[in-house]
């Protein structure tokens, strides 16, 4: 996918697209949380599958019926090269095992104390998670990240600034500064009155 594509999807140039790509990745998330992933997949390609199927079989009356011969409904895209080129899956799983080697060469240095504050670093950090997988699971903390950063942005892009120009070029950093400051410590304060519910009990 183009570099471009993906900004424009993150700031709702287009917002069919965007609002299709969003709504479904949400209800991917939402629906993992509720069914197995198994489930999941299995619900999808039965929805697939079944409008292919449907919207196939009405070609085929549709053609039936006018006399006409139009072919497989589907053809352009039966005949599109659907192989992933070489060179990209050699260039991508390169990469991915630069950083899986680069991750797993820090997490022997932290595991084996070769620096003793980085180590104690990394406890607290794994102590604090703890603390966060006992309010959340995984996927939650998925959903809601997914859905504040896509509502930021769209408050962000339609809301308060009404040019992507102006959003890019000339917008106060510091306006900016202050709307996240404040978001973010109304989210810490819920999570601080969850924390003490749960140490409370």
């Amino acid at each position: 996918m183009d570099a471009d594509r993906v900004v424009d999807l993150l700031y709702w140039r287009d917002v069919k697209n965007t609002g299709v790509v969003f709504g479904a990745s949400l209800l991917l998330l939402l629906s993992l949380s509720v069914c197995s992933i198994i489930s999941v997949l299995s619900y999808v390609a039965l929805a697939l599958l079944s409008v292919t199927i449907t919207f196939r079989i009405y070609k085929g009356i549709l053609q039936a019926i006018q006399k006409s011969d139009e072919g497989h409904p589907f053809k352009q895209y039966l005949d599109q090269e659907v192989a992933l080129p070489a060179q990209l899956v050699h260039k991508y799983s390169d990469i991915a095992l630069g950083r899986i080697n680069a991750t797993m060469v820090e997490l022997r240095r932290l595991f084996l104390v070769e620096d003793l504050v980085d180590s104690l670093k990394f406890a607290v950090f794994m102590w604090i998670l703890t603390y966060v997988g006992a309010l959340f699971n995984g996927l939650t903390i998925l959903i809601l990240g997914k859905t504040y950063s896509t509502t930021w942005i769209l408050t962000m892009s339609f809301g308060l600034i009404s040019d992507s120009f102006i959003y890019h070029k000339k917008m106060c950093p510091l306006s900016l500064l202050h709307l996240l400051q404040t978001q973010i410590d109304h989210y810490v304060a819920l999570i601080n009155n969850q924390v003490k519910d749960v140490v409370g009990k």
